[in-house]
């Protein structure tokens, strides 16, 4: 069932939240002066959960819980914030030959799974073809083929240039135990409810309100100092900033009032926010892969791109700590060089433009109802979209995009749902609109984000999972401008520039996903509790809590303060 929208229930949600604090509290003992859970070495995050986990520790999974970076590995960590070396995990070097067809890994010889089996490049090679055989697991699009030269050597084989997927292959794929995997008969829905891994973690245990990674005494590099970290789940954004303000999460990524002033508000606490995901309003758009619904009409897409008031989105949801976007979803500032001058908009309008709205739909055979809403066929332009009960920035956001619509004459009925649904909906696309935001990639380079988003390798049809092409966006110059910057030399800018115009100015015509603004991811931590975070000058992985696996390099990092 859809929870029903509570457009006028900030007071019941306050009142759950704080309902939640006190809950929270009693399961950690209260708090103490620092802050936080009284025992010094677990870090408690909400990673804006809201309502109760649904087990799943498939890495995998669109719906997993955790495991990325913390229980299961990459072979490397790779920076998508700043342009640095990757950082080895389980690989140790990599190199490629001179065509880009082949990529050789020197593996570590001293990780074990934490059920004491060793990590072998058996385990590499059974984690790589598993992916390419499960088209949903395949969320990077890999196709090569992994040979174990050795137990600490793997060579992988692709049937084109394929340098671009060094970062995917490299530093987005979880390696898994081939000796508790081979069983599984079904890994892409396997909720893998005892995970085993080479990570830093490990699950301690799990209930529908909270669970508990405890850090692997057996781990390569050394127990980590962080000795456990406690996931909670409460009814929103504002539970988790009360919670924040009594003291009792250590780390959340989300908005809180006033966030220009989080020291003052937050004794103890710090703020940092870094602008790298990208919002939009994600529509089902690809009619001939089953989506329906009048958003998979470009020209109706194309009137709520104009519609959009973004400076009063801004305002109102984000407390103006998001910035422009591009159509093309090139970052306008990590990605300046290879933005395209062939766009039509470098980036998406902050002002609504009624008129270029209206003659969008008009001259798709639009006439505007007697109700004030634009109909063809009989069908008027009227569309749900969905959004997370407790989300309280983006409920603020498709409310304002709601009300911003009427003008242009369509109509939009906000859906508050659980995460478990919504993410369940986005993934068999089984909605019309709902809001989220464009991750990137392994590395600071915009062709991971178009890899992801606008590669028919990675969607699927409605009713099948997909991963995580969730628009269901299929384009043959895209796929063609994909595959060859694979093959290009990404130090060769001149060479890339014309696949980067042909992606960019595609997904402009299409807009599968409909921008709003460049997000300023705002995470909150205890700086009084534990030392070794990020900062400005020090952006070692990106801070959010529910970034994977940029979130474990920073739970590696952590230490309680004093020691």
């Amino acid at each position: 069932m859809f929870l029903k929208a509570r457009r006028s229930s900030r007071a019941r949600v306050a009142a759950a939240g704080l309902a939640a604090v006190a809950m929270l509290a009693t399961a950690c003992g209260g708090s103490n002066d620092s802050g936080g859970d009284r025992n010094t070495d677990t870090l408690v995050v909400y990673t804006g959960q809201s309502g109760d986990w649904q087990l799943n520790f498939n890495p995998f999974s669109p719906t997993m819980l955790e495991g990325p970076g913390t229980i299961f590995e990459p072979l490397f960590f790779f920076n998508n914030v700043r342009d640095v070396e990757p950082r080895p995990r389980l690989g140790k070097s990599f190199t490629w030959n001179a065509d880009g067809t082949r990529l050789d890994v020197e593996l570590r010889d001293d990780a074990e799974f934490t059920d004491g089996e060793k990590f072998t490049a058996e385990d590499v090679v059974f984690t790589l073809d598993m992916v390419k055989n499960n088209p949903s697991m395949n969320g990077t699009g890999y196709k090569g083929v992994a040979t174990a030269v050795d137990d600490t050597h793997v060579s992988i084989t692709f049937p084109e240039p394929s340098f671009m997927e060094g970062p995917q292959v490299l530093g987005r794929i979880w390696m898994v135990p081939q000796h508790r995997w081979k069983d599984i008969a079904t890994p892409a829905t396997d909720v893998v409810s005892e995970p085993v891994g080479t990570g830093p973690f490990q699950l301690a245990d799990f209930k529908a309100q909270a669970f508990t990674l405890k850090s692997n005494t057996g781990y390569w590099a050394g127990e980590p100092a962080l000795k456990n970290i406690r996931y909670v789940a409460l009814s929103g954004n504002q539970s988790g900033e009360a919670a924040l303000r009594q003291g009792q999460i250590d780390w959340q990524t989300g908005p809180v009032p006033d966030m220009a002033n989080i020291e003052k508000n937050y004794p103890g606490y710090k703020g940092i926010t870094i602008p790298l995901n990208q919002a939009a309003l994600f529509t089902c758009s690809n009619a001939e892969l089953g989506c329906q619904g009048p958003q998979t009409d470009v020209a109706v897409r194309k009137a709520v791109y104009y519609g959009m008031n973004r400076t009063q989105i801004n305002s109102l949801a984000f407390e103006n700590t998001a910035g422009e976007i591009s159509p093309g979803f090139a970052l306008l500032e990590r990605d300046e060089p290879v933005v395209s001058d062939e766009l039509q908009e470098r980036s998406a309008p902050m002002q609504p433009d009624v008129a270029k709205a209206t003659a969008a739909l008009e001259g798709a055979g639009y006439a505007k109802g007697p109700d004030g809403v634009y109909a063809k066929d009989g069908k008027p332009v009227a569309m749900t979209i969905k959004v997370v009960a407790g989300w309280t920035d983006y409920i603020t956001a498709v409310e304002t995009i709601a009300q911003q619509l009427q003008q242009v004459g369509i109509k939009i009925t906000p859906q508050q749902v659980s995460w478990n649904e919504w993410s369940d909906s986005r993934g068999r696309g089984q909605y019309e609109l709902l809001i989220d935001a464009l991750h990137q990639g392994p590395a600071p380079d915009p062709f991971y984000n178009a890899s992801y988003f606008f590669s028919t390798a990675t969607t699927a049809k409605v009713g099948e999972v997909a991963n995580p092409n969730f628009a269901r966006f299929s384009n043959p110059a895209v796929d063609g401008a994909l595959t060859a910057l694979k093959g290009v030399n990404p130090e060769d800018d001149a060479a890339r520039q014309p696949y980067f115009d042909t992606i960019q100015t595609e997904i402009e015509k299409s807009i599968p996903y409909i921008p709003i603004l460049t997000a300023g991811t705002t995470s909150e931590y205890n700086a009084k509790k534990f030392t070794g975070w990020p900062t400005q000058d020090d952006l070692y992985s990106f801070p959010a809590v529910w970034a994977r696996p940029e979130h474990s390099e920073i739970f590696l990092k952590l230490k309680p303060a004093g020691q």
